[in-house]
């Protein structure tokens, strides 16, 4: 959108579509989700989760929640998302949905950031956006990951790693942008 808050329904919805893609740390994030949650009983359920704690990130920065450092919590979470895809085993179930919550919470309050104070149509349109391009993603690393790993198990450990490493670039930006 060139910096320029969206003002109709389709701005909203292209806009909502494209952010979470060309935002590579927001990509990150989405496809080490769904690559977790293969490796769980009830994945999908937990990748969903995910987007609807993205959902609620960027609602309360539309809402006028503040949230200091939020670029440092969103590089910190991809770092924990790529940490966690480098263990060679899956996580419980409790820990995943937090650690889902807690990065989906704070990449939506990030992506929130390019709708905040536009009207309420383009708001809606950037929601469904989101929605279907942060399932879509997830859903579709998560059907992936079964059939990369049958024929490279170390694929999920390498996407672990360029996860992190990701996540560790946007923190260093912050921390200079920072100083």
């Amino acid at each position: 959108m060139g910096g320029v808050t969206p003002a109709s329904f389709l701005d909203g919805l292209l806009s909502g579509l494209s952010h979470p893609v060309i935002g590579l740390d927001h990509l990150a994030a989405v496809i080490a989700v769904g690559c977790l949650a293969a490796g769980q009983r009830h994945g999908a359920v937990l990748a969903i989760g995910y987007v609807i704690a993205m959902i609620i990130g960027a609602a309360a920065h539309i809402g006028e929640a503040t949230v200091a450092g939020a670029g440092i919590f969103v590089a910190f979470s991809v770092i924990a998302l790529g940490l966690v895809l480098l263990r060679a085993q899956a996580l419980r179930t409790d820990i995943a949905f937090a650690l889902f919550a807690f990065a989906g919470l704070v990449n939506g309050y990030a992506l929130g950031e390019s709708i905040a104070g536009a009207e309420s149509k383009p708001i809606y349109g950037y929601f469904i956006g989101l929605v279907l391009v942060q399932s879509g993603i997830a859903l579709l690393a998560m059907a992936a990951v079964p059939v990369l790993t049958a024929r490279k198990p170390s694929v999920g450990r390498v996407i672990g790693g360029v996860v992190a490493g990701i996540g560790l670039g946007v923190l260093a930006a912050q921390v200079v942008a920072a100083t």
